[in-house]
């Protein structure tokens, strides 16, 4: 039996996840922890801990995991490049899961994104829409970033000179260089997600759509499960799914 510590338990994803343990075989909920709690005092108790809390969270969370050699699974999103780096850092004693989403069909949407890019070749036009709720702190999501990453490897550019978030005022022709990034907010929106593939003459769009944060739940305790069993090191879901 998997014992199982949730941090951020009183957020939506980490209402989610209590909600959702009972179904999985072999594990247990041994704790939640939110602001102002003792974490490390029930880490003790537990096989690995979840985060699904603030940015400014993570590193403490990711510090007292290292230092108790707990492996850890991270949901949270928003943080700066330097801060992830020095969290990242943690993995080398533990093993740790780092996603910006663990629904197994944004994963699949991951995959299937480079291969377009593959296929379609240098032609077709990339951009990225995403939609959340009202409440979401940070833009454009975690899983857009990503998105707009693996269309940067996937086409060989430089991220940060392609990148484009939005686009306001006379812009000028659109480069082949450009990836457009574009975030919408609104009512209770759980996470919609579209690649957009422009060629002259077609358009091809990748979309998934999120309609219950269970799926990132279970996804997220499927990792909670594969992460015990690993080496210390830096994974993704897609390593959790065997797509890479």
């Amino acid at each position: 039996m998997t014992k199982v510590l949730i941090n951020g338990s009183k957020g939506r994803m980490g209402q989610a996840l209590i909600k959702c343990i009972n179904d999985i075989e072999d594990l247990e909920l041994t704790g939640t922890v939110d602001i102002g709690d003792d974490l490390e005092s029930l880490m003790k108790s537990s096989d690995v801990v979840i985060d699904f809390s603030l940015h400014d969270a993570t590193k403490e969370v990711a510090q007292a995991c290292a230092a108790n050699k707990k492996p850890l699974v991270i949901g949270t999103t928003g943080h700066t490049p330097e801060v992830r780096r020095e969290i990242e850092s943690m993995s080398r004693s533990i093993p740790m899961v780092w996603a910006t989403n663990f629904s197994t069909g944004v994963n699949t949407l991951f995959w299937l994104t480079k291969k377009a890019v593959e296929i379609l070749g240098p032609d077709f036009n990339l951009e990225v829409v995403e939609m959340h709720h009202k409440h979401k702190q940070d833009a454009p999501s975690g899983t857009a970033s990503t998105l707009v990453e693996i269309l940067a490897a996937a086409r060989e550019v430089e991220l940060e000179k392609s990148l484009k978030h939005g686009r306001e005022g006379i812009t000028g022709p659109r480069t082949k260089e450009e990836i457009g990034v574009h975030s919408l907010r609104g009512g209770d929106v759980v996470g919609d997600h579209t690649v957009i593939f422009a060629g002259a003459g077609e358009r091809l769009e990748l979309t998934h759509k999120a309609a219950s944060r269970d799926t990132f739940a279970n996804g997220a305790l499927r990792a909670a499960k594969w992460a015990v069993t690993q080496s210390p090191g830096l994974y993704n879901m897609q390593n959790v799914l065997g797509l890479e």
